[in-house]
């Protein structure tokens, strides 16, 4: 079997040569973020969903960790951090399973069966299981509002704005040398 990082590798670009929309974080395979479509004829079609995914040094043998990005309302999904639970992915998870399997299975297996006993949204749980026609108004209400193709853009941590910023103090700092004076020398000698 290959080892963790080429299997991480492995399945990194089988997920980017899906139909998933992948966006890498600096280019790194333990992190990085995939636009998920609530699955069709469920409450959730026409949502659209950023999922930010961290990958476990020990990758294939131990879970990735999910995460939606914009709001949802699941029992399963902690509504404020994005969380799932873990023990969706991790009770099923077995190294012979792969990133695809993720997105084409466990999470829309989550968003189809919820599972209100084992909660981490404790209204949403309540809400099933009290009044199922007030919880589907609910998470219609939550994809016409949070998981909209608009909703999923640029996280903050990897916004033009800050790299642009960079560029310009980039620029400020290389600007800085041209006004220096003809002794300049040289800090240091080469290396022979």
């Amino acid at each position: 079997m290959a080892s963790p990082s080429k299997r991480r590798e492995m399945d990194m670009m089988k997920l980017m040569m899906s139909d998933y929309k992948v966006d890498t974080i600096n280019d790194d395979l333990q992190m990085f973020y995939v636009t998920f479509h609530g699955p069709t004829d469920s409450l959730y079609e026409g949502g659209v969903w950023k999922i930010k995914v961290e990958l476990p040094e020990a990758y294939p043998y131990k879970s990735p960790s999910v995460g939606f990005v914009n709001k949802i309302f699941h029992p399963n999904v902690d509504e404020s951090s994005g969380a799932v639970c873990l023990d969706v992915i991790n009770q099923t998870w077995s190294p012979m399973f792969d990133l695809i399997n993720v997105f084409e299975s466990f999470l829309p297996q989550l968003l189809l069966y919820p599972n209100p006993s084992d909660p981490f949204n404790g209204e949403a749980a309540s809400l099933l299981m009290r009044d199922r026609a007030a919880y589907e108004k609910k998470v219609k209400e939550y994809c016409k509002a949070y998981a909209k193709p608009e909703d999923i853009g640029a996280p903050e941590e990897i916004s033009s704005d800050d790299e642009d910023e960079d560029e310009d103090e980039d620029d400020s700092m290389s600007d800085r040398g041209s006004d220096s004076d003809d002794n300049d020398e040289i800090a240091g000698k080469a290396d022979p």
